[in-house]
C-alpha cells in the first residue's frame, strides 16, 4: 500500500522552502512506494515531485486571540482531494530524524494516532504536528466546529485537544520516544543551555517545533530574533529591554547552534 504523507500551506510564513525540505526528508527517510501532498494556496518555487492540491474550502470565520491552529480544519473535511484512506500529516516547520515507514503500520488504519504533547505531561492531549488520520474520519469534528468556531476555539483553544477530545472513537498516540518536542525534550535546562548544544534523544524519528522556533533558528543558534548571537552577546543582553520578558525567561532563551538540525534540515 502506498504511504500516503500531506502537508497544509497558506499564506507567506513558510512557503516553498519549507514544503521543498520536507518532501526532501520525507524522501530520504521512507521506503517508497509514498506520495507527498501538499494543500497549497500558492503552488509557485514548489518543487515538481511534491502533489500541489488547492486548500480545502471552508466558508468560516477564523477564531481571533486563539493559540490553536485552526486552519488545519480543513483536512477534516469528508473529502481531501484525491486522496483516500489513511495519510500522515506533518507539519512544515518539523525536522526528520529517523525512518518513517512505522508511523504507517503503528495501530490500525482506521484510527486516529496523534503525537504526544509533553507540553501538557499532566493532561491526555495529542499533538496534531504529527497524526495519522483516515479521510474523511474527522468529518464531524468539522460539522462541530463551523457551527460555531469562535465557541469550540474559545473551549478548547488549541485544535489538538478539539481533536483529541473528540476524534470518533477517541484517539492513539504514537510511541513517546519518536517525535520529540525541540524546546521542551531536546534543549537542555538553564543553565546547561548556554554550554551544552541541544540533544537529539536516541530512537527519534521526528522534531517538532511548536511556540514560535523554527529549524533555521536551531542551526544559526541564539533564539528568535537573536540569531546567530554568540553566549558573549547574550549575557551583554540581559540588562537591556526585550521582549522575553524576566531576566529568567531570557536566559533560558538561548541555545547554541545545532550541527544535527543542520543536516536533516535540507533539500
Amino acid at each position: 500500500m502506498i504511504k500516503q504523507v500531506i502537508c497544509i500551506n497558506w499564506g507567506t510564513k513558510y512557503g516553498p522552502r519549507f514544503i521543498n525540505r520536507l518532501y526532501a526528508m520525507v524522501a530520504r527517510n521512507i521506503t517508497p512506494p509514498f506520495a507527498f501532498t501538499c494543500f497549497t494556496d500558492s503552488t509557485e518555487g514548489v518543487r515538481p515531485e511534491v502533489d500541489c492540491q488547492p486548500l480545502p474550502e471552508l466558508d468560516f470565520v477564523m477564531p481571533v486571540n486563539t493559540k490553536g491552529k485552526w486552519p488545519k480544519a480543513r483536512l477534516w473535511s469528508e473529502r481531501l482531494g484525491t486522496l483516500e484512506g489513511p495519510v500522515l500529516f506533518l507539519d512544515l516547520d518539523l525536522v526528520i530524524t529517523g525512518n518513517l515507514d512505522e508511523f504507517f503500520t503503528y495501530g490500525g488504519p482506521d484510527e486516529v494516532i496523534l503525537s504526544r504533547n509533553p507540553a501538557k505531561p499532566f493532561e491526555r492531549v495529542g499533538q496534531t504536528s504529527v497524526f495519522r488520520f483516515p479521510v474523511g474520519k474527522l468529518v464531524s469534528l468539522q460539522k462541530t466546529f463551523l457551527a460555531n468556531p469562535q465557541a469550540v476555539a474559545d473551549e478548547y483553544r488549541y485544535e489538538q485537544r478539539f481533536v483529541t477530545r473528540n476524534a470518533p472513537g477517541g484517539v492513539d498516540l504514537f510511541p513517546k520516544r519518536w517525535v520529540q518536542h525541540f524546546r521542551y525534550q531536546c534543549m537542555h535546562t538553564f543553565p546547561l543551555n548556554l554550554f551544552l548544544t541541544p540533544r537529539l534523544p536516541k530512537g527519534t524519528k521526528i522534531v517538532i517545533f511548536p511556540g514560535g522556533v523554527h529549524p533555521e533558528h536551531a542551526i544559526q543558534g541564539g533564539w528568535v530574533g537573536r540569531e546567530g548571537w554568540s553566549l558573549w552577546q547574550h549575557l551583554r543582553g540581559l540588562n537591556r529591554k526585550h521582549k522575553d520578558g524576566s531576566r529568567w525567561r531570557y536566559l533560558r532563551h538561548y541555545m547554541k547552534p545545532t550541527a544535527w538540525v543542520r543536516d536533516a534540515w535540507r533539500e
